[in-house]
């Protein structure tokens, strides 16, 4: 387990792809208590990565810092940057994505439906395109609400599917999902600084072609 930073109220650490971010077995939470060396540390999830995903995140060390915490998400205060490699180039190189999501429980998939109805949520993200090269798009994007599977969802209703999404994508990728925590911006819990974090991506492909383009 990376861990970036650590003091009595926050850890920030680099979550594997393939782990869920969730307290329970083989969870972020008991991983990160595992590398603390303290099975009955106080160690509390505020915010999701897909399972799939890997990157950066922050975990509470208190009740009180998680609290603190889950209210900036809630006010947007809680600012999350992801890296993307999707097939096809965007029609601008930057702009805002807004769409009506539904959640399908059954499928456990995310879809961008065209009218208001119950569990309907708006999703909204910014993006903008970094570097593009042999098919593919390097993007930057800034979550602005954080829906389930949002990012995911709404590039593929767009016809540019994330390399390596098994779920939203029918594309044959050889690899892990292109989809990285990348930076973090939060105000720390107790001191209230403004705290500022980065994680580039794996060194493997399709990164390091359009990484060395950006």
């Amino acid at each position: 387990m990376e861990i970036l930073y650590q003091d009595n109220s926050i850890l920030v650490c680099v979550k594997p792809a393939g782990v869920l971010s969730t307290d329970e077995p083989g969870g972020m939470p008991e991983l990160v208590r595992a590398a603390l060396g303290d099975p009955d540390a106080c160690v509390r999830t505020v915010h999701r990565l897909d399972r799939v995903v890997g990157g950066l995140m922050v975990l509470a060390r208190t009740p009180e810092a998680a609290a603190r915490l889950s209210a900036q998400i809630r006010s947007h205060d809680f600012g999350k940057t992801y890296l993307a490699v999707v097939h096809g180039q965007p029609e601008a190189l930057s702009g805002t994505y807004r769409d009506l999501l539904a959640r399908d429980s059954a499928e456990r998939k995310t879809y961008v439906v065209q009218k208001p109805a119950k569990g309907v949520q708006e999703a909204v993200l910014d993006y903008e395109v970094l570097a593009a090269r042999g098919g593919l798009s390097l993007v930057r994007i800034y979550l602005q609400t954080g829906r389930t599977h949002q990012i995911r969802c709404q590039f593929s209703a767009r016809e540019l599917p994330l390399w390596g999404d098994r779920k939203y994508s029918t594309r044959p990728d050889d690899g892990p999902i292109a989809l990285w925590s990348h930076a973090l911006h939060f105000a720390h819990p107790e001191t209230g600084e403004v705290l500022f974090f980065e994680q580039p991506p794996p060194d493997i492909e399709p990164w390091r072609m359009l990484m060395e383009e950006a």
